[in-house]
């Protein structure tokens, strides 16, 4: 499972693992799995783990005060999952976190992440890249909710993350994209008839 975790540290830093620091890795990324509808993080708790997915999918939201989902982020393979807020401050959380899919991961502790992999390079160049990558995409989401129709919002969905589309039933791409199942489904049959 690690070698997945090598691989994407590799692609988004340019400063090379020694083996010293790839064995840091190991043992502060524990495997986990967990089976469809297993929750990773339950609203209330406090997020005592960031993962990594090697296989799978899992999807982070909010239940409101009528019942309805509000899906906040989809997540697959070499994607990162957990409520940062949470995690940062030890405060509990207003999200679920499940997986989707069976899905395969590795999570480390805040204490992991602090103690044990502050000190390598690499890692801290990977996630001042993925911070920077996180900030820019939250931009964009929250712009495309306020400033696109929904069907602009789908047709972006479908460009950046089509694999989305495949794993995720409408009624979850529906809640992501902050529509209703009736108004995705009119969408894609505009889409299929152009």
């Amino acid at each position: 499972m690690h070698e997945a975790l090598f691989k994407y540290i590799k692609t988004h830093s340019l400063t090379p693992l020694t083996e010293s620091e790839m064995e840091v890795i190991k043992n502060t990324f524990v495997p986990n799995k967990l089976r469809k509808r297993q929750y990773f993080l339950q609203e209330g708790e406090v997020c005592k783990y960031m993962a990594f997915i090697v296989k799978g999918a899992m999807r982070q939201y909010s239940v409101d005060d009528k019942g309805v989902e509000h899906i906040v982020q989809l997540s697959i393979e070499n994607w990162w999952v957990g409520d940062r807020e949470s995690h940062t401050n030890l405060t509990p959380s207003i999200y679920n976190i499940d997986a989707w899919e069976d899905t395969d991961f590795l999570q480390a502790t805040k204490d992991g992440f602090l103690n044990r992999l502050s000190s390598i390079p690499a890692i801290n160049e990977l996630f001042r890249n993925l911070d920077e990558r996180y900030a820019i995409a939250t931009q964009k989401r929250l712009n495309a909710h306020i400033s696109l129709t929904a069907e602009k919002r789908y047709a972006e969905l479908a460009k950046s993350y089509p694999e989305f589309l495949q794993r995720f039933p409408q009624h979850i791409i529906a809640s992501y994209l902050g529509i209703t199942k009736e108004t995705l489904s009119r969408i894609r049959k505009q889409m299929v008839s152009k």
